[in-house]
């Protein structure tokens, strides 16, 4: 059965291509990678026109929310994707989410209702959608993740390489491509645990001088881009300062 409810600590850490070679050597007997492998992901994040929800998180509340739309691997209309509500309130991520499919959801966000999922949870989202509204797709996600899993455990340790995103082409079902958003090489290692992080663990991390980075993918994304915008608007005055020299 698909897990709908989850909460947890998340702690995140960017790592070189040498570190995350370090560490998935140094994991082994302690963690399997899960049955899927390597995967990609897109995540499709929805906000509103103004850019409410990213601009509000990036100011690091105690209290913050996103709502995005999740497949694994390119979507089709038929292949299942996730619509996941993440809040994080104290260092707590709590996400709620339902299985459903990308006509569903483009019903969903036009005003209708979703036609599948536990109840209370999609009147939850339901709620998300009517308080921010209007939301409309901002931002594509996308990477490939490997997972592991503590056997017995509720450890779940993730990498997710090649992190990447676009601003255009706003669907789950045409590419799973993007603008990188590290330095090649370089990837995101999150650690999710219900409680404490294993001593084991946190020897492993000390080891690689591997250290805890506040890092957003979809914050990050945004951070780009207002970058490009701001560097084309001050490279646009100087051809016009030049011009008016001329």
């Amino acid at each position: 059965m698909a897990v709908t409810v989850m909460q947890r600590y998340e702690m995140k850490y960017l790592l070189s291509g040498e570190q995350a070679d370090f560490l998935r050597r140094k994991l082994e007997g302690y963690m399997k990678i899960d049955k899927y492998g390597l995967t990609q992901i897109a995540s499709l994040y929805y906000d509103t026109p103004d850019v409410r929800l990213i601009r509000a998180s990036l100011e690091k509340p105690a209290f913050k929310e996103k709502l995005r739309l999740r497949s694994y691997g390119l979507a089709s209309d038929t292949s299942p994707v996730f619509l996941e509500l993440k809040r994080k309130c104290d260092g707590i991520v709590y996400k709620r989410r339902v299985q459903t499919t990308v006509p569903d959801v483009k019903g969903f966000f036009a005003g209708g209702e979703l036609a599948d999922g536990d109840l209370q949870i999609r009147k939850e989202l339901q709620y998300f959608r009517d308080y921010y509204q209007p939301l409309i797709p901002a931002c594509l996600v996308i990477y490939d993740r490997e997972a592991y899993y503590e056997s017995g455990g509720n450890l779940r340790l993730t990498i997710d390489y090649r992190p990447r995103f676009r601003m255009d082409g706003l669907t789950l079902t045409e590419s799973m491509e993007g603008i990188p958003l590290l330095e090649d090489g370089w990837s995101i290692l999150e650690v999710k645990v219900q409680g404490a992080m294993p001593l084991w663990l946190s020897a492993i991390l000390s080891e690689g001088r591997i250290f805890k980075a506040g890092f957003s993918k979809y914050g990050e994304a945004y951070r780009l881009r207002e970058l490009k915008i701001d560097n084309d608007v001050a490279t646009m005055f100087s051809v016009m300062k030049l011009t008016d020299v001329a």
